[in-house]
């Protein structure tokens, strides 16, 4: 540039994926900490379900024993345990979706190629979250539908 015109004001030349770059980086962290931070509370959330339903599990083995001497099929002591999980994943839904809703103008500026109130966002990640609340739940569960009847009595 300076061999074809000599007289012209060069300021600092940079590539453009440089400028892009550096434009959009600040936005990027942001976002990647936000993504970084929901997927750590999911994973707390996981286990939390999951801690409740196993100390539940374990603090009613005479009961669980009980219901196993009287004939109670294995599927229904696993659903009795899924569904103490998965209740409070349900209410936290129907708490949460509605505050998430309103809490998308807060993050409007960090979407790109989206709506803020994208109803299929909203559907697969509730659809997410149920489901490995549901993991969570089911894993104790199923070591309780397993519990022998008779060990179940002793240990109590």
């Amino acid at each position: 540039l300076r061999g074809a015109d000599p007289q012209l004001a060069l300021g600092e030349i940079r590539p453009m994926r440089d400028v892009l770059h550096s434009s959009v980086a600040q936005t990027k962290l942001v976002a990647n900490l936000i993504g970084a931070f929901a997927f750590i509370a999911l994973v707390l959330a996981v286990v939390g379900i999951y801690g409740v339903v196993s100390y539940s599990v374990s603090q009613r083995t005479g009961e669980i024993g009980i219901r196993m001497a009287l004939g109670a099929q294995r599927r229904s002591v696993a659903g009795l345990m899924v569904r103490e999980g998965a209740v409070p994943a349900l209410v936290g839904l129907l708490i949460g979706i509605p505050l998430a809703l309103v809490s998308t103008r807060l993050l409007s500026g960090l979407l790109f190629e989206t709506s803020p109130r994208d109803p299929v966002v909203f559907v697969l990640v509730s659809a997410s979250f149920l489901a490995l609340a549901l993991l969570g739940s089911w894993i104790p569960a199923r070591r309780a539908a397993r519990l022998a009847p008779t060990s179940a009595l002793r240990e109590r």
